[in-house]
């Protein structure tokens, strides 16, 4: 298993410019997977890799110098908010903290009005919120990049972060097989769409009636007969598993459905992540896991706390990964093609 990036693509510095004037600046937003190509996503890599680098020597480039991030937040998160205001920070910037309470989005006050003051203030926004329809509206109406920091629909940061996270581990993850054991969810949903784009072959392990949602399959599909990749869904974990690289789950219950936590225990308990599962699955195999983790639910200590685990790697590459979705939707990035050669 190799450390190295993707050799196929060309090595990767970051150089900015002045960025242009807000009235001028082509908005690109994150609201979905589906916002962004699969040249984009590599780019967003690529920037990550850099800044991760310089960081882990010591060096803060100021790429957000003075800008301003707006993170709303309808749910409680640990690393979503932790990782996007210290990235701004390290990145030069300031994030200021929205709680519930402070907007009453759509409620105190309508989605329009509160993106026409943000966008008076602040360079960006990322929204944590339940109803994927809040990110869409809201983006709809600022002229500013707005960031899905997670929706019940989608979360797409932390599709991202997890691929970053296994082309750190393997290179390069085109024909990577990897499987999803659990829930049809919004990590679910945004990992099929992320993984079609880039090539990875992705089985959804999951009971029936929990499969994830038909417009994200069939778009999926469409995207894998693009990229030479494959999406399979089965109801038997063991099945999922015996061709996986990479085993990935999540909690049963996700945030608003609480009230379905001990149903869900019954039908998922054969859908844990235990060490039986693991021996079903080829010797060399990745665990993976968004976090929060039920412990003992979804995934046993034993198997989370494995040599074989990268769940808390994952966690780490949520900094790096939203400090180069900012610096990619807010300046302007410019590849430079340096010859090398392949040691």
């Amino acid at each position: 298993m190799e450390n190295n990036i993707n050799p196929e693509r060309e090595e990767f510095k970051i150089e900015i410019k002045e960025a242009p004037s807000k009235e001028k600046r082509i908005k690109k937003d994150l609201k979905s997977i589906n916002d962004i190509t699969r040249e984009d996503a590599f780019e967003i890599f690529d920037i990550a890799h850099e800044l991760k680098k310089l960081l882990k020597k010591g060096v803060y480039e100021p790429h957000l110098q003075h800008k301003v991030l707006a993170m709303i937040f309808e749910k409680p998160s640990l690393r979503t908010r932790f990782t996007f205001e210290v990235g701004v920070y390290q990145l030069g910037g300031y994030a200021v903290y929205l709680a519930p309470n402070d907007i009453g989005l759509g409620k105190r006050e309508t989605i329009y009005d509160t993106a026409k003051n943000l966008e008076r203030w602040a360079d960006m926004i990322m929204i944590r919120t339940f109803d994927q329809k809040n990110v869409e509206e809201l983006a709809k109406y600022a002229s500013i990049p707005v960031i899905n920091g997670l929706s019940d629909e989608e979360h797409p940061c932390q599709a991202l972060t997890d691929l970053f996270t296994l082309e750190e581990k393997f290179g390069n993850v085109q024909g990577l097989n990897m499987t999803f054991i659990g829930d049809g969810n919004n990590i679910c949903h945004s990992l099929m769409l992320l993984c079609a784009k880039l090539g990875v072959n992705l089985i959804i392990g999951t009971p029936k009636g929990y499969e994830p949602k038909e417009q994200y399959v069939k778009g999926a599909q469409k995207l894998c007969k693009t990229n030479n990749c494959t999406l399979n869904i089965v109801n038997d974990p063991y099945e999922a598993v015996k061709e996986a690289y990479v085993i990935y789950t999540d909690v049963w219950a996700s945030m608003g459905h609480e009230n379905e936590a001990e149903v869900r225990k019954k039908v998922f308990q054969p859908f844990q992540v235990n060490k039986k599962l693991i021996e079903s699955a080829p010797s060399n195999v990745l665990v993976m896991h968004d976090l929060p983790a039920h412990r003992g639910e979804e995934i046993t200590d034993e198997v989370m706390d494995a040599p074989y685990s990268i769940v808390f790697d994952q966690a780490e590459n949520r900094l790096h990964t939203q400090k180069g979705i900012m610096v990619f939707l807010t300046r302007e990035v410019i590849r430079k093609i340096i010859d090398f050669t392949l040691m």
